[in-house]
């Protein structure tokens, strides 16, 4: 980010510091990189994607938004079935979650005053959540079950206090699906008591998911059989939503408060004598400028599929719906986000006016409009929402069981639009059902056929 600075004579080039409270802003990964990274996923030329993120690591992530590298990296390698890789990816971005936590209160100057993004990126509750699933998730593929449930353990330690600290005050307070994983890897385990508990959490938890995320509890019918082995098919369905900087505009004019929003545009009601006095009052530096994130959700076409074996099919069910998680957290956050940012924007409205005050002073009323120019430019330019987010995690988890006799099968999924035709094929090639068992498959769709542009999501 790149501003240019009026040249203040004498005296007057010490508040030039003042000035660059403004304009010391943070970066985070562009959208252009967020949906660089989905068309990569897209195409399943994971090593692209890789690649793309070590290029931009320094300019677009570096240190303040190292979780998010370490997130998204996490994910790529595991959809390229680099599982250890994928695994240490997915546990620095944990550490250092963790850390920040523990920091989040010492960083709050930072962002009060300029903008969130000057802050560390910590990861939403949901993502941290999230990070468990996917490290448990890579243990499964990679046949050790014990290790997926220590990472089972960390997120029950994780769920359970952010229940505590939530309760009724938010919607996201736990995670059904990762419950409901928990539950499956201690019946792997053999440990039907944790087994039971996880999956009477997970019930709960999708009583609220059903109204909140219109995510029912999954239901599968299965025979009881115990000499049977089962095909466990993890469908990981679309792209995250992505969060834009939206700004509207507030000014003081003749003790009338005006809005120009973004929001607004399209209001028929709009006072258009509201707008101009918005317009005149920025010029004059009689404004402030309020910054706020609101995601937008990109299309993706394959929002459904199914697993077929010698006939017999099994349908996928909607596990968690990521986006809709996103989306209702942030909604449930906006009112004390935009509090924040409004305070934070009259912060920098009363610095901005005694600096002009003291320059026009000093200089006369033509170096004060300078300062009125700058400054207002400067504060504006600054105020900038925090849209940072994890961009390559799936819109959906979806996931198919079917019971089958011990044996090696082809496995076929079938990945299909919502008018329910078939729009792609993956299949699996000898795939190994053992007795009393569960094999577990993978496939990532993103944006395919076709990664269009966004169109936004209310």
């Amino acid at each position: 980010m790149v501003i240019a600075a009026a040249r203040v004579p004498g005296q007057g080039r010490a508040l030039l510091p003042a000035l660059a409270l403004f304009v010391l802003a943070a970066c985070g990964p562009s959208i252009a990189t967020k949906r660089t990274l989905n068309t990569f996923i897209a195409a399943k030329d994971y090593g692209a994607a890789e690649a793309h993120l070590q290029k931009v690591k320094e300019s677009q992530y570096a240190k303040k938004n190292a979780v998010l590298y370490y997130l998204e990296l996490g994910t790529v390698q595991h959809h390229a079935g680099k599982y250890k890789e994928s695994d240490a990816s997915f546990e620095k971005a944990e550490n250092r979650m963790r850390e920040l936590y523990t920091k989040s209160a010492t960083k709050a100057a930072g962002s009060m005053m300029i903008n969130d993004m000057t802050v560390d990126y910590a990861g939403e509750a949901f993502e941290r959540a999230l990070t468990h699933v996917f490290r448990a998730l890579n243990y499964v593929f990679l046949e050790d079950i014990e290790e997926a449930l220590v990472e089972s353990r960390k997120v029950e330690v994780f769920l359970d206090e952010l229940n505590r600290l939530r309760g009724r005050k938010s919607t996201y307070k736990d995670d059904a699906f990762a419950r409901y994983l928990d539950g499956m890897l201690y019946e792997e385990a053999g440990k039907e008591d944790d087994a039971r508990i996880s999956f009477e959490s997970a019930e709960n938890a999708y009583g609220w998911y059903a109204s909140d995320y219109n995510t029912p509890p999954p239901r599968f019918d299965l025979p009881e059989d115990g000499n049977l082995g089962e095909v466990v098919f993890i469908h990981y369905a679309g792209v995250a939503p992505i969060k834009l900087s939206k700004t509207f505009q507030v000014a003081w004019n003749d003790a009338m408060v005006a809005v120009n929003s973004s929001e607004m545009r399209d209001d028929p009601e709009r006072n258009s004598a509201q707008f101009k006095n918005a317009l005149r009052a920025g010029l004059t530096g009689k404004a402030i400028t309020v910054s706020y994130p609101e995601y937008t959700q990109d299309p993706f076409v394959i929002t459904d599929s199914d697993i077929e074996v010698g006939g017999q099919t099994a349908p996928a069910v909607l596990m968690e719906d990521v986006s809709a998680i996103a989306f209702k957290d942030l909604k449930e956050r906006q009112a004390l986000i935009r509090t924040k940012s409004i305070a934070r924007a009259m912060i920098k409205y009363m610095i901005a006016q005694t600096i002009n005050k003291s320059v026009e002073k000093e200089y006369g009323a033509g170096w004060g409009l300078v300062s009125k120019l700058v400054t207002s430019g400067a504060a504006a330019a600054s105020e900038v929402a925090d849209t940072r987010g994890w961009s390559t995690v799936p819109s959906q988890i979806r996931m198919a069981r079917m019971r089958l006799k011990p044996g090696t099968y082809t496995v076929t999924a079938r990945f299909k639009s919502s008018t329910t035709a078939v729009v792609s094929t993956q299949t699996f090639d000898n795939v190994v059902v053992k007795r009393g068992k569960r094999t577990f498959l993978n496939h990532r769709t993103a944006c395919e056929p076709a990664c269009a542009p966004a169109t936004p999501r209310r």
